[in-house]
This record gives C-alpha cells, sequence and structure tokens, in this order.
C-alpha cells in the first residue's frame, strides 16, 4: 500500500472526499487544459467531413504516424525494415495497403511497450496507465499531457457530446476505484470530487439493501447523468426498480467496459427516463466508437484506422463478426499499428440518418462477463484490480462455485509467494465479503468456444 493510499483509508470521510477532490483537479487540468478545447472544435468540425476528406484525412495521419515510427521507435523501425518497408514506401503509402504493414500483438505490447516501442522524442508529462487486463496481463500505455487532450477532446465530443451531455456538468461514475477501504461495508457508498462535479460511486457493494444509499448520493451531489461499468449501472438501476426508490430524471447513461444489452437499455428508461449509449473504446487509445443521438454506432475515424478481420488477417463483410486490429492517430510517444486489441465487432451495411460520413458498427462483441453475487446479495462483474501490481501473474480466472465459494485459476512466472497470495485473497475478501477462496497455479486457462478467453465465470444463478 503507498503512502497516499494509505493516508486515505485511514482518514475520515470528508477528508477523503478533500483527497479525491484535490486530486480531481490535477486530472482535471490534465485532461482538459492546454490545446483541449482548440482539439475538441476541431473534432467537430471534422464531423462535416465528406468520405473523401476523411479518406484523405486518414492517409495523411497514416502515413505521420508510420514515418514517425519508423525514425524515432526503435521497435518499428526493426519490424518495417525486416518486412522490407523503408522511408521511402511508407510515405507513399494508401490507407487501402495498410495490410502490407506488420501486426502489433498484445503480446509484444506487454512485452516492449515500456521500452523499444516508446519514441525516443517524447511529449512532456509522460505517464503510464494500466489497461483492464480483462483478457490477461494488463497493458502499460503511455500518455503525453498533450495526447491526453486530443483524446479526451474526441471522447467529448464523440461520446458525451452526442448523449447531450459534458464533462462540465454533475454526474455519476461507477468504476474499478475502491472508494471504501478495506474490506469496509459501511455508507456512504460514494465519494465526491468537488473540482470535476462527479459523485464516484462504488462497483463493490452494489446491492438492495445498500441502494437506498446510491440514491441519496445521486440526490445529494444532484447527478445529471450516469458513467461506468454496464453491468455495475443496470444492476444498481434494477433494484431501484426493485425497491419502489425514485430515481433522479437523467438526461443519459453512458455505459463502458461491459455490452449495453436491450434489457438494460430498457430499465434505464424506466428508471431515469433516458435514453443510453453504448461505446468502445479502451486505454489502449487508438480507437473510438460512439453510439450518435440517432442510435447508430459510428467509427471515428480521426481516433485512427480500424480493420475488422478475420483469423487469416482477411478482411470481413459488413454483417460478418471480425477481430479488431487498430492503428492510432493520437499516441506519438507510443504508436499502437495494426494493434491487435483482442475485441470483436460487426460492421453494418447501413448509413445512419444523422448525416455522418462515419462507418456504422452494426454491434461490439465479446465483452459480456459471468456475473459474481456476494453472500450477502452484491453483484460485481470486473476482478481486474485483484491482480494488479501483481507482476508474477501473467493470466487469471475467477470462478464462482456458489456464493461459499470462489476458485482463481492463475498462470504465473514463478512460484506464488505467501504474501501475493494473502493480498488476492485480501481484496477478494473487500468486494464480497468473507468466502471461501480456492487458488490453484495452472500451466493453461482453456478458451471459450469462440476462442475467447473469460475472466470471470459464475455458476450461481442471477434470477
Amino acid at each position: 500500500m503507498g503512502f497516499k493510499e494509505s493516508i486515505y483509508n485511514h482518514s475520515p470521510v470528508f477528508f477523503q472526499n478533500i483527497l479525491i477532490s484535490a486530486y480531481g483537479w490535477q486530472w482535471k487540468e490534465r485532461r482538459f487544459g492546454g490545446i483541449f478545447k482548440q482539439e475538441f472544435y476541431a473534432t467537430k468540425e471534422r464531423e462535416n467531413f465528406s468520405v473523401e476528406q476523411w479518406n484523405n484525412y486518414q492517409e495523411q495521419q497514416l502515413r505521420k504516424i508510420l514515418l514517425h515510427s519508423f525514425e524515432q521507435v526503435p521497435f518499428y523501425k526493426d519490424t518495417f525494415t525486416r518486412a522490407g518497408l523503408d522511408f521511402r514506401k511508407l510515405s507513399t503509402l494508401q490507407s487501402d495497403s495498410i495490410a502490407t504493414l506488420p501486426v502489433l500483438s498484445k503480446q509484444d505490447l506487454r512485452k516492449w511497450g515500456t521500452t523499444t516501442l516508446l519514441s525516443s522524442v517524447r511529449e512532456k508529462k509522460g505517464a503510464f496507465f494500466s489497461s483492464s487486463g480483462s483478457t490477461g496481463t494488463p497493458t502499460q500505455i503511455l500518455f503525453s499531457t498533450v495526447m491526453h487532450q486530443r483524446w479526451m477532446a474526441l471522447f467529448e465530443q464523440r461520446v458525451r457530446s452526442w448523449a447531450g451531455v459534458s464533462s462540465f456538468i454533475p454526474r455519476g461514475m461507477i468504476g474499478g476505484r475502491r472508494v471504501l477501504p478495506g474490506a469496509a461495508n459501511t455508507p456512504p457508498y460514494y465519494r465526491y470530487n468537488y473540482f470535476e462535479k462527479q459523485a464516484y460511486f462504488s462497483a463493490y457493494h452494489i446491492s438492495k439493501k445498500n441502494s437506498n444509499n446510491y440514491l441519496e448520493g445521486m440526490l445529494r451531489h444532484k447527478v445529471e447523468y450516469m458513467t461506468g461499468y454496464a453491468m455495475s449501472n443496470y444492476f444498481l438501476a434494477q433494484f431501484f426498480k426493485e425497491t419502489g426508490l425514485q430515481a433522479p430524471p437523467l438526461k443519459a447513461v453512458i455505459t463502458s467496459s461491459e455490452k449495453l444489452t436491450p434489457e438494460m437499455r430498457e430499465v434505464f428508461s424506466i428508471v431515469y427516463g433516458c435514453k443510453s449509449y453504448d461505446g468502445w473504446s479502451g486505454v489502449e487509445a487508438c480507437g473510438l466508437i460512439s453510439e450518435c443521438e440517432y442510435g447508430s454506432l459510428h467509427i471515428s475515424p480521426d481516433a485512427g484506422i480500424i480493420e475488422v478481420l478475420d483469423n487469416n488477417l482477411q478482411p470481413v463483410i459488413a454483417g460478418e463478426a471480425g477481430n479488431v486490429y487498430c492503428t492510432g492517430f493520437v499516441n506519438y510517444d507510443q504508436p499502437l499499428i495494426r494493434y491487435a486489441i483482442g475485441d470483436q465487432i460487426i460492421l453494418s451495411k447501413d448509413h445512419c440518418g444523422c448525416g455522418r460520413n462515419m462507418p456504422v458498427v452494426q454491434e461490439i462483441l465479446g465483452r459480456v462477463e459471468d456475473v459474481v453475487i456476494g453472500k450477502d446479495g452484491r453483484k460485481m462483474v470486473r476482478f481486474h484490480s485483484v491482480f494488479n501490481g501483481i507482476a508474477v501473474i501473467k493470466k487469471a480466472q475467477v470462478i464462482q462455485e456458489n456464493t461459499e465459494q470462489l476458485h482463481i485459476k492463475i498462470i504465473v512466472e514463478r512460484s506464488l509467494e505467501k504474501i501475493e497470495e494473502q493480498l488476492i485473497r485480501s481484496r477478494i475478501e473487500s468486494q464480497l465479503g468473507a468466502i471461501n477462496i480456492q487458488i490453484e497455479v495452472v500451466d493453461e486457462i482453456p478458451l471459450n468456444a469462440n476462442g475467447k478467453f473469460q475472466a470471470v465465470i459464475s455458476r450461481v444463478s442471477t434470477t
């Protein structure tokens, strides 16, 4: 446990709110200061592009990132050279010839992401952020301050603006950060970030019994829309519905991390009287899909090139599922070129009535994980924080046998030390309370029939 975390955990709630707000001020300045405003308006203006303008834009951005990578990034200098690609060929490469470039695997990003995949000339104030690791070991993604602002400009316009909200009005968030220290299970189950007008709700304490306290937090901080984990938001809204609690009307529910289902949309509409919006991106910041006001999912061509390919790296036709490969346009410090991000989508044959010449996605696949239920009724999905920072673990899977038993399968680089095993147990107990935990070191964790790794499996009925 770090010094700051230790202070937070031993502080009263009011001081925890002060600490969170101080962090929120720094976080807001990092993301929304500097070039954010000009990038935001440029992002909005590009939505008027014709198909030809988008094609020209992508071609220019592709060549720019390729030449930078060839000249400044050792990993790409080597891989491009071995593929027979030199400066001249890269400077004339057309976007429809992107298949001539090598693919970047998730394993390559994990292995080289903090060394040879970094540019020798970098932007200021870079910081590494971890992916969720829902399909294995987290990756480390480098965000400079201006890169962060470029990415947030895209996100603000294509996600929040399309949903009729902004980052500057009161909102609620349900995510993976722990707002209650240790195994605490006493209200309030939320903390407040004053400078970002954000009420941050615990994803680990949502239950019918606790739902009244969550409602109290929404009302107290005048929440106008909700964001965060789709399943956690759904559980909360469902509990409001079941208990008859009168939730405030919201402007939108913007979900992330898991698939937004028709059932979830219906419950959000009933409970909050608003539309909900699906989308797809990731910490890797190399591709963005978001839902417009007409209900269509659009690819943002200025975030990067998204290829949808089969297992032989051939493009799939619209209407068929394929693997997503991303070439990002916003991160020059750690370029991701033809990155196999590990998700699947289905492109649509249709156009959208909104009039934007941005590709339409029929469906985002492969993000539904099973639900784990605690003895006291708490429901949760995300377990990646259980394994964060334990470098010996290469891959892990959580299996719930019943409400009394969890089976944890892990693949390790060396023998698991007792202190590491205890850390796993204490983290799980802090989320679910007292429960029997079996930790099993294995050589391999089988994939599902569709070839996807499932991080969480529950054999407990949720009906």
